[in-house]
């Protein structure tokens, strides 16, 4: 009875003692994820090259996570004993039968781990360049047998678990929060997990210990004598795993219906859909026979978060309406630009809110509620931002839109659901109990588990780069016949993918030659994407939700910008593969954004490029340089109605041809502007101001722009701007002003090319603004505050201006202000 008290007493302590034992939450996704956090994965990324010194770094990140992984044995061990004790009593919790069949063999795991921990820890702890530890891989690898034992009993383990957790309120409590330790260096006391999770685990071990294997071997000397011995690990690892792996995938992914039948979830994702007239956002869950649109319930303090279903359609029923044949969407308020322009700038300026914060040691609780209005901005830009439309049919009735960031992710549906209609699917209504059943699994299979914004972020992870990204796309191949073919480059930025180059389309080919360089900008950004396309000419293609021709993506890609590939000052040539047979030739590298911020003084008084605009001015016997006055025609006459003109990139070559054309004064400037790409144009006049040796707004009035801008009352702020602009030498005042009125005439397309004045302004505001030293910018720690400070500030600056009714160059000069000239 004393014993039954004893077991039943710890059983009531597990549940109750928050500081029994804790867990150092790593989960690091699957090895092949991008993004992933596991240490050694981390480790490895240091430039190859450093030999011995890698092992090191490979072996001290496993060993890190290898000790995570025997503190989640130990806790979903330190039940089993009491459990097992109050079997054989009057009041068991569970049978001995089912306490075997949930622990099955973790017993065994852990005494392996263990042993191979404490083995390899002095090892590692005591480095020494010879050091030897393939034998204890090949040890490892060698007791694999006992996780073949584990994995045939896993399913079985996981059945029992749940049901005695149903039919055992005691049991449930337990399963639903076991405590973990963590690393003896962790901070945190505690991290409560499920028993499901922690009996995955073992599973998702084998795969990260292959991972490492493969590191070790990349980074041993051939003649080491740890070399055969970890090739023999891997070996035996490789064939364990792929005997294995198509039994466990189904388990992780699958949730069986009520007649039996195995439903896989096979892709999840949040989207943005357009619902009674306004966005929403949803969670949206992809099953082998059936689409399932969610969105989480509100809960109670405590309690489990939940799914709730908006609609279903079975795969069978859901049919895509081409663009032309689906009816103009509801209509959805666009949200204005300039409006996710300041929820952009206010997220920077919370993000180095909170960055000085941490510095300064402040409280979490300020930390907090800066990371909460954060999430605040972020999650209306996510719902504002995306435009494309995406539309789903359910061909016994409704239809539904959502609206996406990028081209890509509406491919990566479609697609998605297209290959599993391939099979032979039947339609069915679901009952209400089947759904359910169906929407409470969403919670246990999904993939996705957070918003993508990047409060949602841990500290540790890279914050992007910022500056800027040079690609030369190079060439095409693999496709099967001839066409018309172009590429367009997305990277993310705040959270969501956007279009930022397009190569000109190449025609009638099967292997398209590009070899076209673009300067893209990045803010934060950690992906970059290329898609390619077919293009069409049909105009009876268009999509009544854009009012654009739909051009059909041949293939798409995307590759991960780690810092230490990009930061060279070298080009990094690399091949990005889609669809299993098309591959894009594409090279590029990185600037950063301090590095970008600096003007380049120029010696040369020849040419116009880099030459003070006074200088070129008079000897012009011009008001406004030639080059801006061709440029800002051409423009006029044949991009006005280009969609994203001055945003998207033009090609770096062609610009580069336009700047040596105008740098030489040659006769033929005008034959060659009508012949070149309208966006090589735009990027020429754009790359004029930023050459220029100090800004078109000049250096001098640099501080008192900043203080004007910030006034906060309106006549104060109106008299101090124009007095600045009086206050600029004629040949930069007159050609701010023909530049201004060019920007409205641009604006005034919106509707067509989707370039606003806040827009311009962000393109234009640094490029006019920027100063050609950056020093007294010393204060500023990285290049996300000289981005959330400086570049905010210039974009204002220039929308005032843009926004201000025409200002003429005579009536300016004529008007006296109330405070002296001098600045």
């Amino acid at each position: 009875m004393e014993e039954e008290e004893e077991a039943i007493g710890f059983l009531d302590k597990v549940l109750e003692d928050e500081d029994v034992f804790l867990l150092e939450e790593c989960e690091l996704g699957t090895p092949t994820s991008p993004g992933s956090g596991s240490p050694f994965l981390v480790a490895v990324k240091v430039e190859a090259g450093k030999g011995l010194e890698m092992r090191k770094l490979v072996l001290s990140g496993f060993l890190a996570s290898e000790e995570i992984y025997i503190n989640q044995l130990e806790a979903l061990l330190l039940p089993m004993k009491p459990l097992k004790a109050t079997a054989t009593t009057s009041q068991p919790v569970l049978t001995i039968q089912q306490i075997e069949t949930i622990f099955y063999k973790i017993q065994d795991i852990y005494e392996i781990h263990k042993e191979f921990y404490d083995n390899l820890c002095p090892k590692v702890q005591q480095w020494d360049s010879q050091v030897t530890m393939g034998h204890l891989f090949q040890k490892l690898a060698s007791q694999l047998g006992v996780y073949k034992a584990f994995v045939d009993n896993y399913k079985v383990a996981l059945e029992t678990a749940e049901k005695c957790s149903q039919s055992n309120n005691q049991f449930q409590k337990i399963s639903e929060e076991l405590k973990v330790k963590g690393p003896k260096d962790s901070k945190d006391s505690h991290t409560s997990v499920t028993m499901e999770a922690l009996l995955y685990k073992p599973i998702d071990r084998v795969t990260r210990s292959t991972l490492v294997l493969h590191d070790l071997l990349k980074h041993t000397p051939v003649d080491h004598p740890d070399y055969p011995l970890l090739q023999d690990a891997l070996r035996i690892s490789q064939n364990f795993l792929s005997s294995i792996n198509e039994d466990i995938d189904p388990r992780r992914t699958a949730v069986t219906t009520p007649k039996g039948e195995t439903r896989q979830l096979v892709k999840d994702g949040f989207l943005v859909e357009v619902s009674e007239g306004s966005r929403k956002l949803r969670h949206v869950f992809l099953f082998t026979d059936v689409l399932l649109c969610a969105k989480l319930k509100k809960t109670s303090v405590g309690k489990h978060q939940q799914y709730d279903c908006k609609w279903y359609i079975p795969l069978a029923d859901l049919v895509f309406p081409s663009p032309e044949e689906s009816e103009a969407s509801p209509h959805v308020h666009p949200f204005p630009d300039h409006e996710l322009e300041d929820m952009k700038m206010k997220i920077s300026a919370l993000k180095s809110e909170i960055q000085k914060e941490k510095a300064n040691k402040a409280q979490s609780r300020a930390i907090e509620r800066l990371k909460k209005k954060m999430f605040e901005n972020e999650f209306l830009l996510l719902l504002n931002s995306p435009t494309i439309p995406f539309r789903i049919h359910n061909r016994n009735g409704k239809s539904y839109l959502f609206l996406l960031s990028s081209d890509y992710e509406r491919s990566e549906w479609r697609e998605a659901i297209q290959k599993l209609q391939k099979k032979d699917l039947q339609a069915f209504v679901l009952s209400s109990v089947e759904l359910q059943v169906l929407t409470g699994s969403c919670f246990k299979l999904r993939t996705v588990h957070n918003i993508p914004v990047t409060s949602n972020k841990d500290d540790d992870e890279s914050p992007g780069l910022y500056g800027f990204l040079h690609v030369i796309v190079h060439s095409a191949k693999g496709f099967k016949q001839s066409a018309n073919l172009y590429c367009t480059l997305e990277v993310d930025s705040f959270g969501y993918f956007v279009s930022k180059a397009k190569t000109r389309v190449f025609r009638d080919t099967t292997e398209p030659k590009w070899d076209e360089e673009f300067e893209i900008e990045l803010e934060g950004s950690q992906s970059l994407r290329i898609l390619c396309y077919e293009k069409c000419y049909d105009k009876t293609k268009v999509n009544k939700d854009n009012n654009e021709i739909v051009d059909k993506i041949m293939g798409k890609g995307q590759i991960q910008l780690d810092p230490q590939t990009v930061e060279t000052k070298n080009w990094h040539t690399d091949v990005i593969e889609m669809n299993g047979q098309i591959k894009v030739e594409f090279s590029m590298k990185f600037t950063s954004r301090d590095m970008s911020l600096k003007r380049t003084p120029s010696k040369k008084q020849t040419g116009v490029f880099g030459v003070k605009i006074s200088v070129v001015t008079k000897r012009e016997r011009s008001k406004v340089p030639y080059i801006v006055r061709q440029c800002v025609e051409e423009v006029e006459k044949r991009g006005i109605e280009e969609v994203g003109i001055y945003r998207i990139s033009g090609v770096a070559t062609d610009i580069q041809a336009l700047k040596a054309v105008f740098d030489a004064n040659n006769k033929d400037i005008l034959l060659m502007l009508s012949d070149m790409d309208i966006n090589a144009i735009a990027g020429t006049l754009k790359l004029y101001f930023r050459e220029l040796p100090e800004p078109l707004l000049t250096d001098r009035l640099y501080p008192a722009f900043m203080e004007g801008i910030a006034l906060s009352d309106p006549a104060a702020k109106e008299n101090c701007m124009m007095h600045l602009l009086r206050s600029l030498p004629d040949p930069n005042l007159i050609t701010f002003l023909f530049l201004l009125e060019h920007l409205k005439r641009v604006a005034e397309k919106e509707p067509v090319n989707k370039m606003s004045l806040h827009n311009l302004a962000t393109v234009f505001g640094p490029t006019l603004l920027r100063p050609s030293e950056v020093e007294s910018k010393a204060h500023l720690t990285s290049a996300a505050d000289i981005w959330s400070h400086d570049v905010m500030a210039q974009v204002q600056v220039l929308l005032y201006y843009l926004q201000h009714p025409p200002i003429s160059f005579a009536e300016l000069k004529r008007n006296t202000l109330y405070f002296s000239t001098d600045v």
